[in-house]
């Protein structure tokens, strides 16, 4: 049987390599993305995911990124390694050297948008194509800013808030969807907020806006048709930036989250929806945001909508986003809350 395989191996070698485009159905996809021309795949959040399997000895895939600061996970047989993305149209080795046989590849994108944009073209094996792995059937939402998009969390000296410090397979969101065997798909955006940004401005985008975006991209951004997929659970964590300058009057941000939560409810009427105030706020700040998250869910009126309580970390002294493990300790907050809510 072995000897058989790796007859039908050379067959396909002899005959040339094997090419996909990245919206073929060999594909699994996770997370927002955009469908380009010639079947490639755009994409610009933390997370979207591409899973691949094959039965050969390489994996390549034509990608391309809008600038220097895209980078990606990419796991061979639950290996993983990081690669940079140069810019431009560029061929990345996936995998190389494998012993001839079935092999499973994930590959994650770990840039925010405002860091960069990417393209996955195609892919090329020395073999064949395999059916793509199934997805789980439960779906979470997670709507939030940085640290849900993983800033910050392979944080090193000298390069503590670039994007290559980003690492959303770590954060708090992805691993909380590892726990709870789900899809997740993060729509974040750093330095966002529910109605102003850290600097508060309310003239960018904040959540209420990318919301509804396959990419936040500026000054024109690709919209979302949320048809596209159903969450069971939604977990709005925001507020962080809004508090950055000071904490907002309470009018007006209440009603702004109301409207929010009220376009969720619309959207998704399969869905739960859970707001936190994040993974950074302590003392009258968070206090405020909390009041604020109790009077909205006390407006909205639907038995669909909860308030979590979130615990505050400090980062450490390099950088102010919850670290590695700081990230695993907001799992373990945010868990039974989210389990107890969704009855899972």
């Amino acid at each position: 049987m072995r000897w058989f395989s790796l007859v039908l191996l050379v067959a396909a070698q002899m005959a040339g390599a094997a090419t996909i485009p990245a919206n073929d159905s060999h594909v699994a996809v996770m997370g927002r993305a955009q469908a380009g021309e010639g079947g490639g795949v755009r994409f610009s959040y933390p997370g979207v995911s591409f899973y691949v399997n094959f039965n050969g000895t390489r994996l390549s895939a034509k990608v391309l990124a809008s600038g220097e600061s895209n980078y990606m996970d990419v796991l061979v047989d639950g290996v993983a390694r990081k690669l940079h993305m140069q810019e431009g149209r560029q061929t990345l080795t996936l995998a190389e050297n494998l012993a001839p046989g079935p092999h499973a590849v994930e590959i994650v994108n770990r840039t925010e948008t405002w860091q960069g944009t990417a393209t996955l073209l195609n892919f090329e094996t020395d073999g064949t194509w395999l059916a793509p792995p199934q997805l789980p059937a439960r779906k979470l939402l997670l709507l939030g800013d940085s640290v849900t998009c993983g800033a910050a969390i392979d944080r090193v000296p000298g390069d503590d808030k670039g994007a290559a410090s980003a690492n959303p397979r770590a954060s708090y969101g992805m691993l909380m969807a590892q726990q709870l065997k789900a899809q997740v798909q993060l729509v974040c955006y750093g330095g966002r907020g529910l109605i102003r940004t850290w600097e508060g401005k309310t003239n960018e985008l904040n959540l209420a806006e990318y919301y509804g975006m396959a990419l936040p991209t500026q000054p024109i951004g690709v919209p979302w048709d949320q048809r596209n997929y159903r969450p069971d659970a939604i977990v709005v964590a925001i507020g962080t930036n809004d508090m950055t300058t000071g904490i907002p009057e309470r009018e007006p941000y209440v009603s702004a989250y109301v409207s929010l939560v009220r376009t969720l409810l619309d959207d998704h009427p399969q869905a739960q929806i859970m707001l936190t105030e994040g993974g950074i706020l302590t003392g009258e700040k968070q206090a405020a945001l909390r009041g604020y998250i109790e009077e909205t869910v006390r407006r909205t009126g639907s038995p669909r909508v909860h308030a979590i309580k979130s615990t505050g970390y400090p980062g450490d002294d390099k950088n102010g986003h919850p670290t590695r493990e700081q990230n695993v300790s907001i799992v373990n907050d945010l868990l039974p809350q989210v389990r107890a809510v969704m009855r899972w």
